[in-house]
């Protein structure tokens, strides 16, 4: 297998074991009670925090990150001489560092944060990752170092309809890069059982303008015996009644009416109103359309997904992004967000709805946008971790969030909730002892993750009994301001019964004969505790 090297490789490698582990300190709480978390940190960091409760739980990744461009006028920085980096380079890397060409920086750059999002990947989850012609070709070969060739599932392209003058040519396309954790786990793409619904319209546009549909008598409307609707209704997504009477009868039409609207199907409308055997825009088979209570066209189509095509069209662009932001902003905060139709179809392919889904180059939040709007159109329960280090983090991406949660203009809300963090403290210092003005609880997590590489879900005794793991019961004797000691005394705590035992303290007093014959293995703060 080709392996790529670069000036600073050496130093950033093994790098992500180096990185000093955080806590995440909790701001506040928005909306429902819920597990989805929005993080204003370094990724860097944050992903290395979250080791302890989500490593190997994430089922599917999707990441934005910087493409390389050169370019620093953007709203971020989309270019690896942000102050921040160099800075961070400097500190790793050295004096080499001055002279990394802007690829070498890059890689520098991305191939930690790339060996913490493998550690957090399922055995059975994905990752996509968006880039373009600038480290594309580097992108591929330090995946296939990281999660390995074999688990290179597809370089897609994502046609963006029109595109940019870019030297020669009219940029029209970029990639995402496919990899799975493991690929034997997933022989082929499965969103999982059953129907998923999607909205029929789009908003009213030069590019999407009103048309006419005759819809027949007995097509499904699901309102009130008796409903009538009249003129013109829908919101932004209007439709308006040109024809007939828009009544329900037994959950049916009762008259043909002519409606004018921005279809977003309508050449599968056709099809299926004729009978015909009907595929959407995504390769996915339709089952029907029909109003909903309100009025609005919806469609039903089949949740699984087995073999996208590779060349990903009508799933919006950048700019399509854009103007999704201005409507939620009322004016322009973010330029070349993504498209959240693109975004929704990565994730409706990989995760089922109880799944957990990672952005760590969150953005302007469109991967919780689209989480929100996948378990508002199936009843899901998919939790999203956006991790955003700019800060927009607050006045951008958590505030989308809230907006979509809340509705905004005329578009209804999703309902949901997240609890926003900041960067906490260390848990080690630099000569590895532990922070004694961390609270307990976080130094239990961070010990158990340490002993187990499982999350830390009880809630520990007084005496600092933790719980058990494969047969071996831990206990963490820790006071902040006191000597702790593995004595007789401190011996009647240990009432669990376990095959083995593993005992944190200051110091041990205990004979050498009785620890063998107890199966107690004795390790001492701080000396024994695991960096991890």
């Amino acid at each position: 297998m080709p392996i790529l090297n670069w000036i600073g490789k050496d130093k950033v490698i093994n790098h992500h074991l180096d990185v000093p582990f955080h806590t995440l300190n909790e701001e506040y709480n928005f909306g429902s009670t819920s597990e989805n978390k929005i993080i204003n940190a370094d990724n860097l960091l944050a992903l290395k925090s979250l080791l302890p409760q989500y490593e190997g739980r994430i089922k599917c990744i999707y990441i934005d990150p910087p493409y390389n461009t050169g370019n620093e006028g953007w709203v971020y920085n989309d270019n690896v001489n942000d102050p921040k980096f160099k800075k961070w380079l400097k500190s790793v890397v050295g004096k080499e560092g001055e002279d990394l060409t802007r690829h070498d920086k890059w890689l520098c750059m991305m191939y930690p944060r790339l060996k913490l999002l493998h550690k957090l990947l399922a055995d059975d989850g994905a990752i996509f990752i968006s880039i373009d012609d600038n480290e594309q070709a580097n992108l591929k070969l330090i995946m296939d170092e990281i999660f390995g060739i074999k688990n290179s599932v597809a370089n897609l392209v994502w046609d963006l309809g029109t595109g940019t003058q870019a030297g020669h040519f009219v940029r029209a396309h970029e990639y995402i890069t496919v990899y799975f954790k493991n690929k034997d786990l997933i022989p082929n793409f499965k969103g999982g059982e059953g129907l998923i619904e999607h909205s029929a319209l789009k908003k009213i546009s030069i590019k999407n303008p009103a048309s006419e549909f005759n819809f027949p008598a007995g097509t499904r409307f699901d309102a009130p015996e008796g409903f009538e609707l009249k003129g013109t209704w829908g919101g932004s997504e209007k439709t308006t009644l040109l024809k007939g009477s828009m009544i329900a009868t037994n959950g049916k039409l009762k008259e043909p009416v002519i409606l004018s609207a921005g279809w977003a199907q309508k050449n599968q409308m056709l099809a299926w109103f004729n009978g015909e055997n009907t595929i959407d825009s995504k390769g996915q088979s339709v089952k029907s359309f029909y109003f909903n209570k309100s009025g609005i066209l919806r469609y039903e189509k089949e949740r699984s997904v087995i073999n996208p095509p590779t060349v990903l069209k009508e799933l919006g662009s950048t700019k399509n992004g854009s103007i999704l932001l201005e409507h939620i902003f009322e004016k322009n905060v973010f330029d070349f967000p993504k498209s959240i139709d693109l975004v929704t179809f990565l994730i409706d392919l990989a995760t089922d709805k109880n799944s957990i889904i990672l952005d760590s180059f969150a953005g302007s939040g469109t991967t919780a946008h689209a989480v929100l709007n996948l378990n508002k159109q199936d009843g899901g329960n998919r939790k999203f971790i956006l991790v955003e280090m700019e800060d927009y983090a607050e006045s951008i991406t958590a505030e989308r969030v809230k907006r979509v949660i809340n509705g905004y203009n005329d578009k209804e809300g999703t309902d949901g909730g997240f609890t926003y963090y900041t960067m906490g403290q260390r848990v080690l210092d630099d000569e590895d002892n532990l922070n004694p003005h961390l609270a307990l609880h976080k130094i239990h997590q961070y010990i158990w993750y340490a002993e187990t590489r499982t999350p830390f879900l009880a809630n520990a005794t007084a005496a600092g009994y933790l719980g058990k793991h494969n047969y071996t019961g831990i206990y963490f004797n820790y006071k902040p301001n006191e000597v702790t000691v593995l004595d007789d005394a401190y011996l009647v705590n240990i009432t669990e019964p376990c095959e083995q035992y593993i005992v944190y303290a200051d110091m041990c007093l205990l004979p050498e004969k009785l620890m063998e014959k107890h199966n107690i293995i004795f390790k001492k703060i701080p000396r024994d505790i695991s960096k991890l």
